[in-house]
């Protein structure tokens, strides 16, 4: 899940200025500003997405951070109108800073004290190859197409799986009780 969310801002932030050239024509500069734009959206959706998620529920956040994101990736593929995209672009920001601090609100209560420094390293350490490896896919995916389409419906694909999963396994009533009785 942080592999997606937080690797998934990551990659927009250094990928999206490409897009908006190739796509919108924007300048290099526009383009940059754009990103930096989605970048700090994301960043300071984070912490309120781990207090959303203290008050309602990490599992509850995360599927709602999914489903926009989903959504957004959907939307932008088509490559819509600049206000249009602009705002699909922000959504997804705010829903990929929204679920990392989820995420992590998740982890403090999946993980047992004695290993909450182990834990936080993995997931920091998947957050950043979720960063890394999706401007490879897409670039290879554009080099190969000519679109940025497929890219961002695989990134909607990924989503939709991580919802589903994140929906129906992290929200069973088996999956808390167990935490609970193992004071996890």
């Amino acid at each position: 899940m942080y592999a997606l969310t937080f690797g998934g801002f990551v990659a927009f932030g250094a990928y999206l200025p490409l897009y908006l050239k190739a796509v919108y024509g924007l300048s290099t500069a526009d383009a940059a500003a754009r990103a930096a734009g989605f970048v700090v959206l994301a960043t300071l959706a984070r912490p309120v997405g781990g207090w959303l998620a203290d008050r309602f529920g990490g599992e509850i956040v995360l599927s709602g951070a999914l489903a926009v994101a989903v959504v957004c990736a959907v939307a932008v593929s088509f490559a819509p109108p600049m206000p249009l995209a602009t705002a699909g672009f922000l959504a997804m920001a705010a829903a990929l800073g929204l679920g990392n601090g989820a995420v992590f609100a998740l982890l403090g209560r999946a993980v047992p004290a004695h290993a909450i420094g182990s834990a936080t390293g993995v997931v920091g350490a998947v957050g950043g190859l979720g960063g890394f490896l999706p401007p490879i896919v897409m670039g290879l995916i554009y080099q190969a197409t000519g679109s940025y389409a497929i890219g961002l419906m695989l990134l909607a694909a990924v989503a939709a799986a991580a919802l589903v999963y994140c929906w129906f396994v992290l929200r069973s009533p088996g999956i808390a009780r167990l935490t609970q009785e193992e004071g996890i």
